[in-house]
């Protein structure tokens, strides 16, 4: 049964710290001309916290989960009917923390699921780091994972995601600086090694660097901005292609899910004072 994920990766300016939700409402709702037919729009890291890097600013703009931005921001998820990722938040956490926070919202206006940023770039972020990995279900269509800008940088990021059954990885980005040009090689790095679409959507200029990319499971490039313009890149991800492409191989060759062959020993490995265990390296399956 086909599992197709139409959505939009908006590369846009940042908004400014305080500007009304029902401004961002305009924003998506225009996007959603384009491409009516999208059951996700995705927006970049920060999208609604556009006031540079300042920390006062940041720290002053912080809300729990159950605030009232959030509140709207689930109210326009359900008026649109769609599934929205608003970039990430600036959160304040349970004991005061301020983490850098990726929502889903879901149809309903739930907040389906949060990610609240593991690698804060050091040392110029000011945020505190999250302790767990995150995949959302989208009911019917398939499992994706959240990760945010640095978090690509690490591998085990992408990974542990992948292992937890995620089918996409949703990478909102604010990357400001050239490395942009090393982070889409990541991005399409960690789609060949676990096998997965990652949409990587990056602010557009004169904020961001732009270039947003859209990858398939075999390093593919669906869609892509060529520069920092504001960009809506569309695409119908046909999410059978994650599980085609580990029956089958990556240029129907390579197959590291089924690396193993039963009675094998676990791989030990040192640096983690973990292993890979045979027995449970396979990724589970998402279930529509």
């Amino acid at each position: 049964m086909p599992r197709i994920l139409p959505l939009i990766a908006a590369q846009a300016r940042p908004r400014l710290i305080g500007e009304p939700v029902s401004a961002f409402a305009d924003e998506v709702t225009a996007a959603l001309r384009t491409k009516p037919d999208s059951k996700l729009v995705v927006f970049p890291e920060l999208h609604l916290f556009g006031d540079g890097q300042r920390t006062e600013a940041l720290q002053d703009s912080a809300e729990p989960l159950d605030g009232p931005r959030i509140k709207e921001l689930k109210e326009l998820a359900a008026d649109l009917g769609i599934w929205l990722v608003p970039g990430s938040v600036c959160e304040r956490g349970p004991e005061g923390q301020l983490f850098n926070t990726q929502l889903v919202l879901s149809p309903e206006g739930e907040l389906a699921g949060y990610y609240r940023k593991i690698f804060p770039w050091r040392p110029f972020e000011p945020y505190d780091p999250g302790d767990r990995f995150t995949t959302v279900d989208l009911a019917g269509i398939g499992r994706v994972g959240l990760n945010i800008c640095y978090d690509a940088w690490y591998p085990e990021v992408s990974r542990q995601l992948a292992w937890m059954g995620a089918e996409v990885i949703l990478n909102v980005v604010k990357t400001t600086t050239p490395d942009r040009r090393q982070e889409l090689v990541l991005a399409r790095a960690n789609a060949i090694v676990n096998q997965v679409f990652v949409v990587s959507v990056n602010c557009a200029g004169p904020t961001g660097q732009g270039r947003s990319i859209i990858v398939d499971p075999e390093g593919n490039t669906i869609a892509e901005a060529g520069d920092d313009a504001e960009v809506l890149l569309a695409a119908d991800l046909d999410l059978a292609a994650v599980g085609h492409v580990r029956t089958h191989g990556t240029e129907n060759l390579n197959r590291p899910w089924s690396q193993f062959r039963d009675g094998e020993a676990a791989v030990e490995l040192p640096v983690y004072q973990g292993r890979i265990n045979p027995l449970t390296w396979t990724p589970p399956t998402f279930n529509a």
